[in-house]
């Protein structure tokens, strides 16, 4: 799938993975519309990258289909859609104190992470559908999920954090499945470790980072945003990677805690 000249939607496209992802889809030619909370934030990378904000929460119906025809209103195709909009939660089934992990606070990472990725996939591919093919295989665009390697080795107190996570790796193959009557192929990649500000805001940042990175089997560090970008243009790139879960993660293994 060519890049120059198509329509692109990045959810969580106003900071880390979702802005280095709209970054690089922009400086390759697609005109990017960043979907995203944070209306200030987002506003400035779509200037800056000459794309298109549209704040959106993502488990919103009636938001993700605006920010849908945000990108159809560019004028060009939409061809790709990135989910990288997600959030985390920490808490573990049974607290130490004998309570009951909070129902609400679960519903809320599924809801996001989930159903918000599902929502924004289901709405985008229609609208692909009603595309022109690309190309003589009849290949009309492309989505790239986010889950996480918690979704394969959940840590103590992930439990909602690696199930949303991993309903996203569960749906690739029956999504690609079913998207492939319409030419919409779905991959997903699971990042480990990545050096996005999620991150920057403990006390000896650097130091909690390298605690964090020790694990990695190489290169020992996180990952960048950069490369998580790089990948997500190369399954774009390449039409015959499909229905695929992606390891990013330098081989990290994770520990129960």
């Amino acid at each position: 799938m060519e890049l120059s000249g198509v329509a692109a939607i990045v959810s969580g496209g106003a900071s880390g993975l979702g802005e280095a992802t709209a970054r690089d889809l922009a400086a390759h030619g697609a005109t990017v519309v960043v979907a995203d909370l944070n209306e200030e934030r987002g506003k400035a990378v779509a200037d800056e990258i000459g794309g298109v904000f549209a704040r959106c929460d993502v488990s919103d119906e009636q938001q993700v289909t605006a920010a849908v025809e945000a990108a159809v209103a560019t004028g060009r195709p939409l061809r790709v859609v990135v989910n990288s909009a997600g959030i985390g939660w920490a808490a573990r089934t049974v607290g130490r104190d004998g309570s009951p992990h909070d129902l609400a606070s679960y519903r809320k990472v599924i809801d996001v992470n989930l159903i918000g990725t599902f929502n924004l996939m289901r709405i985008g591919a229609a609208a692909m559908a009603k595309t022109e093919p690309a190309d003589e295989d009849g290949q009309r665009g492309v989505v790239i999920n986010t889950a996480s390697v918690a979704a394969l080795e959940g840590q103590t107190g992930q439990v909602a954090y690696s199930a949303s996570k991993g309903g996203i790796v569960g749906m690739t193959l029956p999504a690609a499945r079913d998207l492939s009557v319409v030419g919409v192929r779905v991959n997903t990649i699971a990042p480990g470790i990545i050096d996005t500000p999620i991150y920057g805001f403990a006390e000896d940042a650097e130091g909690f980072k390298a605690k964090l990175a020790a694990p990695v089997v190489f290169p020992k560090r996180m990952g960048r945003p950069a490369e998580f970008a790089q990948l997500v243009r190369m399954l774009i790139g390449n039409d015959y990677v499909n229905a695929e879960v992606v390891r990013f993660d330098g081989g990290i293994r994770f520990q129960p805690k």
